[in-house]
């Protein structure tokens, strides 16, 4: 039985594209992610350590300095080993999966559906930036929807390593912290921080993928760069911080709303994204929101790179299939 044309079926969907790329775009980056997930809890450590010896009877109040993201890695590998670099990373990789997929997938097609012919033979994709946008708005909501629960478990299993050891969940991997998380809390929790993570991902989206096709187009129309890898890399990396500097601050309160701990009986430290945002710039100030900004930027960048030449790599491998 011949499995080419069956293999180049599936692998032709955008979707599936999409969500390989950024698979592995994920796996490479994913201790850049990590870094950046234990910067924007810092203001917490000091907080919930305080509570944790009040609990046993012990009022101490702890004071944590504030380390940069070199610092925090050090840090992370002297306490914890190396290996802890990667915690979290099989929830990383079903996140993509689900959220990556979805949206690449989904702004591909809608591209395609929304295209003027005529356009396409002088700008590349026939599409106008406010359409592109438009597209990813749509795609981005879309894909954090499908992977909110796999975000939620990323992002607890690579907080972990920084509470004290009785507090931690020591989920085994992204089934068990699934599998814990609903029989204590319920199916919906799985989508617990759903609002923020949604506008997160729109942010993204539009600020990666519409960019990157916008700067891609204007760059092979004036011939700023050879074509090919130097253009896929410069239009990668414009994408990540342009991405990186409109996501932040809502990533900073997703980090925190999906990290918060609810004990049976107290209310939850926060009650939404915009109680979460309000204390924690009333707390530590305005610039709390950009917290993880450097390993964010830092992660953006070859991110994109690899998601983007990875993806390009795949549509070029499949036409001269």
């Amino acid at each position: 039985m011949d499995w080419k044309p069956f293999a180049v079926a599936i692998m032709d969907a955008q979707f599936v594209q999409g969500g390989l790329a950024s698979m592995i775009a994920g796996y490479a980056t994913h201790p850049l992610d990590l870094i950046k997930v234990r910067m924007q809890l810092q203001g917490e450590v000091a907080a919930v350590t305080s509570l944790a010896y009040a609990l046993e009877g012990k009022p101490v109040r702890i004071a944590m300095p504030r380390i940069g993201p070199v610092g925090m890695c050090m840090n992370v590998v002297q306490t914890e080993g190396i290996r802890a670099l990667y915690s979290g990373v099989s929830a990383s990789v079903l996140r993509q999966f689900l959220y990556s997929s979805t949206r690449i997938g989904l702004y591909e097609h809608l591209k395609m559906q929304w295209r003027d012919p005529r356009q396409q033979q002088q700008q590349g994709t026939g599409l106008p930036l406010v359409k592109k946008v438009t597209a990813a708005l749509l795609a981005g909501a879309a894909g954090a929807a499908v992977g909110n629960p796999a975000d939620l478990a990323m992002v607890r299993m690579q907080a972990d390593g920084r509470l004290p050891s009785h507090l931690r969940r020591n989920y085994k991997s992204v089934t068990d912290a699934l599998v814990r998380m609903v029989r204590q809390d319920g199916l919906k929790s799985l989508w617990r921080g759903s609002a923020t993570t949604v506008t997160r991902a729109m942010l993204v989206t539009a600020a990666q993928l519409a960019t990157y096709d916008q700067i891609t187009e204007a760059i092979t129309l004036h011939k700023l760069v050879p074509q090919g890898l130097a253009t896929q890399v410069v239009a990668s990396c414009s994408a990540g911080v342009l991405a990186s500097m409109v996501a932040t601050p809502v990533d900073v309160v997703k980090t925190r709303v999906m990290n918060q701990r609810i004990r049976a009986g107290e209310p939850p430290p926060y009650t939404g994204a915009l109680d979460c945002a309000f204390k924690t710039v009333r707390s530590e100030g305005p610039m709390a929101l950009y917290k993880g900004f450097i390993p964010t930027v830092t992660r953006q960048g070859p991110f994109a790179i690899v998601m983007f030449l990875s993806l390009e790599q795949m549509r070029k491998i499949l036409q001269n299939f």
